[in-house]
C-alpha cells in the first residue's frame, strides 16, 4: 500500500506543479471568481503547507513550522516560488513515505486532525483525496480566470 500511496501522491503532485505552470498570467494565480474564496496561489500555499506538515513534519519527521494563516493570506508570491515549493514538498513527501513502514498504517495517526482518531493509512487516503479536491478546484480556476 505504501507504493501506491507514493504513486497517487507522485502523480497528483506533479499534477500540481503542471497546474501552476499552466497559468499564462503570473497574476491569475492571485485572482478571485465568483464565490470562490481561494485562489489558485492561496490553494497551492495549502497543499505545500499541509503535505509538509501531515506528512512530511508528522510522519517523515522533517522540519517544518507551518503557517495556516498565511497559506490563505499571502498574495502574488512568484510563480518560480511557489513552483519550488511544489517541488521540495514531492521530495518531502516521497522521502517521508519511503521510510515508513508497513505496520506504521495500522498505528494511530499521530495528531488527532479531524476530530477523532484514525489510522495512519486511513489519514493518508484523506490526505490523498485533500489534495485532489484541491487539484480540481484549481484547474477550474485557471480555466475561469484565463
Amino acid at each position: 500500500m505504501i507504493s501506491e500511496l507514493l504513486a497517487i501522491y507522485e502523480r497528483d503532485i506533479n499534477r500540481l506543479k503542471t497546474e501552476i505552470e499552466s497559468f499564462r498570467e503570473e497574476e491569475n494565480l492571485w485572482k478571485l471568481a465568483g464565490q470562490v474564496k481561494n485562489t489558485a496561489g492561496n490553494l497551492g500555499l495549502h497543499l505545500v503547507g499541509n503535505l509538509k506538515t501531515y506528512i512530511g513534519k508528522n510522519l517523515g519527521d522533517f522540519d517544518y513550522v507551518r503557517n495556516r494563516e498565511a497559506e490563505f493570506n499571502l498574495k502574488n508570491v512568484p510563480k518560480v516560488h511557489l513552483l519550488q515549493q511544489i517541488d521540495e514538498t514531492k521530495q518531502v513527501v516521497r522521502a517521508a513515505l519511503q521510510k515508513l513502514e508497513k505496520s506504521q498504517l495500522e498505528e494511530i495517526y499521530p495528531e488527532e486532525t479531524l476530530g477523532y482518531p484514525m489510522t495512519t493509512g486511513f489519514f493518508l487516503i484523506h490526505l490523498a483525496a485533500h489534495l485532489s479536491y484541491h487539484l480540481g478546484q484549481i484547474n477550474y480556476l485557471r480555466r475561469i480566470v484565463e
